[in-house]
């Protein structure tokens, strides 16, 4: 079992900057490649970043390609979510996924809020 716990969310201006961090527990980080994937209202669950298991290869959703940075840290078992040039359509509910590279078992966080007001 992993447990992951968000943080870092809140209210910005258009232009901004956010942080966020996904702290793991319960199990040896570096077996999971670690996703981020988003939430707005009414809508479905949007891809939004991932990071290998080393961390030595990412991906990006295309709405925010150039704007967020995934990154991760195996010693702190966390990863982060650096999102700048933020945009009122980036508002949603983030979430941290975990994926087992054994048995591609997942986990999930509760998510955190980011407002982007106009």
């Amino acid at each position: 079992q992993v447990q992951l716990v968000e943080s870092g969310g809140g209210l910005v201006q258009a232009g901004g900057s956010l942080r966020l961090s996904c702290v793991a527990s319960g199990r040896t980080f570096s077996w999971y490649d670690m996703n981020w994937f988003r939430q707005a209202p009414e809508k479905g669950r949007e891809f939004v970043a991932s990071i290998s298991r080393s961390g030595d290869s990412t991906s990006y959703g295309d709405p925010v390609k150039g704007r967020f940075t995934i990154s991760r840290d195996n010693a702190k078992n966390t990863v982060y979510l650096q999102m700048n040039s933020l945009k009122p359509e980036d508002t949603a509910v983030y979430y941290c996924n975990a994926v087992s590279v054994y048995t591609a078992v997942d986990y999930w966080g509760q998510g955190t809020q980011v407002t982007v007001s106009s």
